[in-house]
């Protein structure tokens, strides 16, 4: 078959390679990334999922409905926090674009200057812990899949084991680890399961919940 004289097979030629060129940095440029993580804002922190990255965005599993903060962090499990904007939601999952460039090998490695540890979740949220010497008020500081820090006017003992709970939290039974003054560090004898600790921390920050599916 004869080329016509508009069919120039080295412009063709530059054609498809620029697409395959083209076509090969988007396959590259989203990064699957099955990383547990929490979005920070003036709402609160809430736990989620992120399910890839690139160098200008990513997206996450969520657990509830997305905070209305205009102005939010993602804090990735080795502490560092990356502005984010949202762009889009679906039931169940998010898009958002970083508000300033990152570096995205970092983000990929996970590596920190910290010490790796479970996310935490800092929140104020009333509760009550029940042993051998009585009920007591206390309000859970901070919260972790495994464990928690409360804050309790009571004299509780190192290894003292106690029933915590509030009314959106089912009741747990938990170990005392360490004091500090009224603050005490608490391990849990079951770990929570990570979508369940998620809607109870969201809720427990003011998302309605029964915009949730099953």
């Amino acid at each position: 078959m004869s080329l016509s004289a508009h069919e120039d097979p080295s412009a063709a030629g530059q054609a498809a390679a620029a697409l395959a060129d083209a076509e090969h940095r988007e396959a590259k440029r989203y990064t699957p990334l099955i990383r547990t993580a929490k979005i920070t804002g003036v709402a609160g922190e809430f736990l989620c999922v992120v399910s890839d990255v690139s160098a200008t965005g990513v997206s996450v599993r969520l657990f509830h409905p997305l905070p209305r903060d205009k102005s939010l962090k993602l804090e990735m499990p080795n502490g560092e926090q990356l502005p984010i904007e949202p762009v889009w939601e679906q039931e169940g999952r998010a898009g958002f674009r970083f508000a300033s460039p990152v570096e995205l090998s970092r983000v990929l490695s996970g590596h920190s200057k910290w010490p790796k540890r479970p996310i935490r979740l800092n929140l104020d949220m009333p509760a009550t812990l029940a042993g051998l010497t009585g009920r007591f008020d206390a309000t859970i500081k901070n919260i972790s899949l495994q464990g928690a820090q409360v804050e309790c006017a009571a004299r509780l003992a190192i290894d003292q084991r106690l029933r915590l709970s509030s009314n959106i939290l089912p009741e747990i039974v938990a170990k005392v680890r360490w004091r500090n003054g009224r603050y005490y560090g608490l391990i849990f004898d079951n770990t929570f399961q990570f979508a369940d600790l998620a809607r109870i921390a969201a809720f427990a920050q003011g998302i309605a919940l029964e915009r949730l599916s099953a």
